[in-house]
């Protein structure tokens, strides 16, 4: 026998599920040695104050923070944007970093960009 669900409850799963931030692109640029610009774009469905994408991260391969890009309004008429963040420094030996999002109402976003370094 088939499992029925109520509908409100299916419908606060998709919402639950819908509107993550995502990750359309992200570049790295070395500014000095072992110092690095990013510029990453997001898209989100950004609602207002209450469910935004209000930071992305800079992680090392080991799960450390590099940077951080705090975000700090909606971006409600203005999608997808970029923002960039500068004088990240990049440990020695790590050649590779991802690029994580986040936003108000899920958190971390599910999704990596990873960016290869060139020294």
């Amino acid at each position: 026998m088939k499992k029925r669900y109520p509908l409100w409850l299916i419908v606060l799963c998709q919402a639950t599920l819908a509107g993550e931030v995502t990750l359309v692109d992200a570049k790295a640029t070395q500014t000095a040695a072992g110092v690095y610009r990013f510029d990453v774009t997001l898209e989100h469905s950004d609602s207002g104050w209450d469910h935004y994408a209000d930071r992305w991260d800079v992680v090392a391969p080991n799960g450390e923070i590099l940077g951080s890009r705090i975000l700090y309004h909606p971006h409600v008429n203005e999608q997808p944007f970029t923002r960039s963040l500068s004088g990240v420094t990049i440990p020695t030996g790590v050649d590779q970093v991802d690029i994580r999002a986040h936003d108000k109402l899920h958190g971390d976003s599910p999704q990596r960009f990873r960016l290869i370094l060139s020294h």
